[in-house]
């Protein structure tokens, strides 16, 4: 690891100048891994590191309608709000489900969204073959070990890394927008614009600039009938990546789902809003025979290696049985 210089920004547009203004300049913030990729892994090597965690983005507040979160309150923290509690039931159980109570009492939700993937081959800088550290240089992790953790949606050729926040998926399905301070000023963007499809460009991973700060996010608040919940399949129960996780929020009425909202962890190279099941739930009846359908239509066309050929089939039985969970079978 090569020296950089820590300077502790006094206040946000300090703290935009002096990260935009300088090309090798990053911010450290609890919840981005950005110390284990220095430090551990060697994988960014910045000559600026830029302190935000003592800036003013800390604190929950809420109306009728928005739940709105600085980007530098914890994962405990919101977990801890009785907002959250009440109308949100499934971001607490995201929460609780993502890591151990001193983790949330580190990371901070602002850092939980830009966390980097797990991926072992992005990590390993012994490995070559990596289009997120080096652009056309290839995927390893398509013919390489260990694929179970990777992705199925969004995924191709030129990368397959995992997007792995438990909080983003009800976030994405709730329609979350992130607020950005920039050079420009502030902008608001919807989550679900948020995160970049790895395409020809893996080592890009969002529509952020250099230098752009995440301040805060609003979560729009479902309605008092939805009911929510959030299910995670995973290897062990003890603070694990999943290998499938469904965020689902359900309101039905007379036997039929008059709204839905579903988001996909553990199978997206992004949060995963999953629309093609939503627009098949949306108007069916509550039955399994219409989760089902849920399923399938958004498990159509999986990509898929050898070591992820099982997860399209999980991820569908997780859908349904989430789903069942939620509205049961009404029939």
């Amino acid at each position: 690891m090569r020296a950089f210089e820590y300077v502790r920004a006094d206040d946000v547009g300090a703290a935009v100048a002096l990260v935009s203004g300088d090309p090798a300049a990053q911010y450290l913030a609890g919840g981005t891994t950005q110390v284990d990729l220095m430090l551990k892994d060697g994988i960014l090597e910045p000559e600026r590191v830029v302190d935000i965690t003592r800036l003013p983005l800390r604190g929950i507040t809420a109306d009728d309608r928005t739940l709105r979160v600085g980007a530098l309150t914890t994962m405990e923290e919101l977990a801890a709000d009785p907002t959250v509690a009440e109308r949100l039931p499934f971001v607490r159980a995201a929460l609780l489900a993502g890591a151990s109570t001193q983790l949330r009492n580190m990371a901070t939700i602002g850092g939980n969204l830009l966390q980097r993937t797990r991926c072992r081959y992005f990590r390993d800088p012994g490995v070559p073959d990596c289009n997120k550290r080096t652009p056309s240089s290839g995927c390893a992790a398509i013919t390489g070990a260990g694929a179970r953790m990777h992705a199925i949606l969004g995924a191709g050729e030129t990368c397959i890394a995992l997007h792995a926040s438990d909080l983003c998926v009800p976030l994405v399905a709730l329609d979350t927008v992130v607020r950005v301070r920039g050079t420009d000023g502030e902008r608001r963007i919807p989550l679900t614009e948020f995160y970049l499809l790895p395409g020809d460009r893996p080592d890009i991973e969002t529509v952020l600039r250099h230098g752009d700060l995440v301040t805060a996010i609003e979560i729009p608040l479902p309605p008092t009938a939805t009911r929510s919940g959030y299910l995670k399949v995973r290897d062990r129960a003890s603070y694990e990546f999943a290998l499938v996780s469904v965020a689902a929020a359900l309101t039905v009425e007379d036997g039929t789902v008059t709204e839905a909202r579903l988001g996909l962890g553990g199978v997206g190279t992004i949060p995963w809003r999953a629309r093609a099941a939503e627009q098949v739930l949306t108007g069916a009846p509550a039955t399994v025979e219409t989760y089902r359908a849920a399923a399938e239509a958004e498990l159509r066309n999986p990509f898929t290696v050898p070591g992820t050929a099982f997860k399209p089939e999980l991820a569908r039985r997780t859908i349904v049985r989430a789903l069942e969970e939620l509205g049961g079978d009404r029939t």
